[in-house]
């Protein structure tokens, strides 16, 4: 699941996802209260979520806190993406729950290497 206010940003993700798993199915939401509404009702949860930091409504913060709230959703990998982040915003991101994180790259073309590389860290070992 990608949640992003910007549809241009969710258009390349999606992409960059079906170029690495052509099968793949990637929900989207335009800011964290829709995707928790989304996932509330899913009878399929996502094996990842990419969470934007910087949106109206419910930024990234607010619902990754929601995420880790809720019992059916906190054990799916979040991993938080922005064009800029601190090392202190990613260790609060951390402590919030996020598995990883991602920096959005200029280069769209660099997206699917970057989406694959977070999702192979954030993966717990069994």
């Amino acid at each position: 699941m990608i949640i992003d206010d910007d549809q241009d940003d969710r258009f390349f993700f999606k992409e960059a996802i079906h170029d690495m798993i052509n099968s793949s199915v990637c929900l989207e939401a335009n800011d964290g209260a829709d995707a928790l509404n989304q996932l509330r009702k899913a009878q399929q949860l996502p094996n990842f979520i990419f969470l934007d930091v910087n949106m109206p409504r419910m930024d990234g913060r607010e619902c990754l806190k929601e995420l880790q709230k809720d019992a059916k959703l906190k054990n799916i990998p979040v991993i938080i993406y922005s064009t800029y982040l601190s090392k202190q915003s990613i260790e609060e991101f951390r402590t919030l729950g996020a598995s990883h994180y991602l920096i959005k790259p200029t280069d769209m073309n660099k997206l699917p290497e970057q989406i694959l590389i977070a999702m192979t860290r954030s993966i717990k070992p069994a």
